[in-house]
């Protein structure tokens, strides 16, 4: 989907290991994002970001990693635009600016440091069996409508600039 000539990118954050059924649910969440014709941020490694990232390359859309280290091989194999930042766990703050909106998949304390920094930089922010620590925390209830709400918000937040 476009607005105003560029797509729209939704951010996905969640745990770089995860179970079977996180990693079915972030395939989910990639794939829906991708058939809207959304770009797909995230941290470019494995668990959720790889499990998303394969979702969305089977549906054809287009995946960006921004990588915590200097070398864009450590990006997973579903990436397609690996952008090594060297800049740790700092580089959260990177992914959370580049997106419109943001679905935090599950997920531990790195994908609180996101959820916090969508927060306090205005990014609306979809929580899928994460923390619910914030009533601006928009949770959702199954894959189908964290994409349609984070995509909803994005053009929200969109119409508001």
């Amino acid at each position: 989907m476009k607005w105003g000539g560029r797509k729209v990118k939704i951010a996905v954050l969640g745990g770089a290991a995860c179970t079977k059924e996180v990693s079915e649910l972030a395939y989910e969440v990639g794939s829906l994002i991708a058939e809207r014709g959304g770009v797909l941020i995230c941290g470019g490694r494995g668990g959720v970001m790889e499990a998303a990232c394969k979702g969305a390359c089977d549906k054809g859309g287009l995946t960006i990693g921004i990588l915590p280290g200097d070398l864009a091989g450590e990006a997973n194999p579903f990436v397609h635009i690996a952008l090594p930042t060297g800049l740790g766990e700092a580089r959260n703050v990177i992914i959370v600016k580049s997106a419109d909106a943001a679905i935090a998949v599950n997920g531990s304390y790195g994908t609180l440091s996101e959820i916090a920094f969508c927060l306090k930089l205005g990014v609306p922010v979809v929580g899928l069996r994460t923390w619910t620590i914030d009533p601006d925390i928009h949770q959702a209830q199954n894959a189908a409508e964290a994409v349609e709400l984070a995509f909803q918000l994005a053009r929200n937040r969109a119409g508001g600039r």
